[in-house]
């Protein structure tokens, strides 16, 4: 799956490696590639708090609040 990442008022695309991660309300980081040049970076570590949807949507929030129901 792919997501933008903000970093420094800049967003990037990023793919997510592990959705399990990012479906988990539980887990605050998901493992993802950054996309950018022709070389494949290095996963890393990315904050869900940061990553937003393509369209410029926000991940939904029972995928980033385990208290969501409350």
């Amino acid at each position: 799956m792919f997501l933008k990442v903000r970093h420094n008022d800049d967003a990037s695309l990023v793919e997510v490696l592990n959705v399990k991660q990012l479906f988990n309300p539980f887990d605050i980081r998901v493992e993802a590639r950054l996309h950018g040049g022709e070389e494949m970076q290095d996963p890393e570590e990315y904050a869900k708090v940061d990553l937003f949807f393509p369209s410029g949507e926000a991940l939904p929030r029972c995928w980033l609040d385990s208290h969501y129901q409350s």
